[in-house]
């Protein structure tokens, strides 16, 4: 059973609250999840209702996978006035290795917040979870997020050609990894 760390606390940034996510989470950020902008290099779709998106964030809000071998950590992210602007995700898994995701809503794109609550998520994982690597994968034509994990110091380690189909295309992936010897993460600031 893996051990979970923390998991009911708010994670704080200079700017953000990361807030463990819970189904009540839907009301406030149902809404932004349906641009259909959030989607363009990601097999999902926006959430079919209100009530379809409490259902999975009360799933999630046990914090472990069915068997509890892996944390699945989600966090709704604001501002610290309070606006919602996204979520955080990441899958801690046995062996010590982790993998992560995010979505900044659109209106807040490009003023250093995913940055910002990313690096936040890596020193939980890092320091908190002791975890010795941090995976993402991301769409080859998805340029703003590979600039922002190679931003974050994460290297491309591999290229999934065919990854996915979705939308009408051809989906590949490229793989970066950051180990948690990557010193800068200790100096940008966080809070």
């Amino acid at each position: 059973m893996m051990q979970l760390i923390a998991p009911e606390t708010t994670l704080e940034t200079s700017r953000l609250l990361l807030e463990p996510l819970v189904a009540s989470h839907a009301v406030h950020i149902y809404r932004e999840l349906q641009d259909e902008r959030l989607y363009q290099f990601i097999p999902q779709e926006p959430p079919i209702s209100l009530q379809v998106l409490e259902a999975r964030y009360r799933a999630l809000s046990s914090r472990l996978s069915p068997g509890g071998q892996q944390a699945w950590l989600n966090w709704a992210v604001s501002l610290r006035a309070g606006t919602y602007i996204g979520t955080l995700e990441a899958t801690v898994y046995p062996n010590r290795t982790a993998a992560i995701a995010y979505m900044i809503f659109p209106p807040f794109w490009r003023q250093g917040y995913a940055k910002e609550g990313c690096l936040q998520l890596l020193n939980h994982l890092f320091n908190d979870y002791q975890v010795n690597l941090v995976a993402a994968e991301i769409d080859t034509r998805n340029v703003a997020s590979i600039e922002l994990i190679k931003s974050l110091g994460f290297k491309h380690v591999s290229t999934k050609e065919n990854a996915d189909f979705f939308k009408g295309c051809v989906s590949h992936e490229y793989r970066y990894e950051c180990m948690s010897s990557f010193t800068s993460l200790t100096h940008l600031p966080v809070g």
